[in-house]
């Protein structure tokens, strides 16, 4: 009987010194998962800490761009008074209109720039809220999105056009580059996709100039009207004008040349187009305002 309990005591001493080993391996399993959260967790702040820091640089160097395109933005005015005197001067009214309409386009593209940098910071920073907000591994019970199908494409969505910026720059920077075709398509795009956008009364005025370039003027004439009617506050809308009547010149209509540049003057009288127009109708002797009719007596 003494043995009995002698061996009894010995097992439960030797179990007492050998725990389950499914138990001790559920413990190293949760250790480790929580060692590996802690990690993720650790970079997660310092991506978060290192995208903030580059975010503040792009800031500061979209703020810094700004700030020198209006600083060109003024010395283009000052090129624009000197232009408008050498004009009055008797400088070539048209070789004027051109130089000045091509600093014009030099400020849209670097605004264009600008808008597009600003709009990808947006995206960025639109981006690392959506990681922040998002639980490790996803929500319980949600669907992951549908990938994407063999032409890039997720499953059941439209092809969409590029931001307006995007287009609009593309078409800024082909037409610079005399690649008509391409800026004109790009222009074309910002007038299907954005209609009501700020920058489709541009995107019009640029289908004229490319017409006009390559010397469709009946062409030019329609585009240039479709600004005046369509955009009439647009920021192009003078040079539009101005830019119509010196088509319908170079068509030899006279006649309609000389309303529209008086309709310029009168419509957008302190503008430096209205200037070159004072110009051109001095250039043509031809009186600033039509002359009234004679009553009859």
């Amino acid at each position: 009987m003494r043995k009995t309990i002698i061996h009894l005591t010995a097992f439960a001493a030797l179990g007492l010194l050998c725990p389950a080993p499914r138990a001790h391996a559920a413990s190293k399993e949760i250790i480790q998962l929580q060692t590996q959260v802690q990690t993720l967790q650790d970079m997660l702040q310092r991506m978060q800490q290192t995208n903030d820091s580059r975010m503040a640089v792009m800031q500061h160097l979209i703020e810094q761009t700004a700030d020198n395109v209006n600083r060109m933005s003024q010395t283009v005015n000052g090129i624009q008074q000197q232009l408008q005197s050498q004009s009055e001067n008797g400088v070539n009214g048209q070789q004027i209109s051109g130089q000045i309409q091509s600093l014009n386009d030099s400020v849209d593209e670097l605004k264009s720039r600008i808008s597009r940098l600003d709009k990808t910071l947006q995206d960025i920073q639109s981006q690392l809220q959506n990681v922040n907000a998002q639980p490790a591994g996803g929500a319980p019970g949600q669907q992951a999105a549908p990938g994407p199908g063999p032409d890039g494409q997720s499953a059941g969505q439209q092809p969409q056009a590029p931001p307006v910026d995007q287009l609009y720059q593309g078409g800024i920077r082909d037409y610079n580059s005399a690649k008509y075709d391409v800026a004109a398509g790009e222009f074309g795009d910002v007038l299907k996709y954005y209609p009501q956008d700020n920058l489709a009364g541009n995107a019009q005025f640029y289908l004229g100039e490319i017409a006009y370039r390559q010397g469709d003027y009946k062409t030019a004439i329609k585009n240039y009207d479709a600004v005046l009617e369509q955009f009439p506050g647009n920021a192009k809308a003078p040079a539009a004008q101005l830019r119509k009547a010196e088509a319908e010149l170079a068509l030899n209509q006279r006649d309609a040349g000389i309303r529209d540049l008086r309709s310029l003057i009168q419509r957008y009288p302190q503008t430096p187009e209205a200037a070159q127009a004072r110009s051109r109708l001095n250039g043509m002797g031809v009186r600033i305002t039509a002359p009234k009719p004679s009553a009859y007596r």
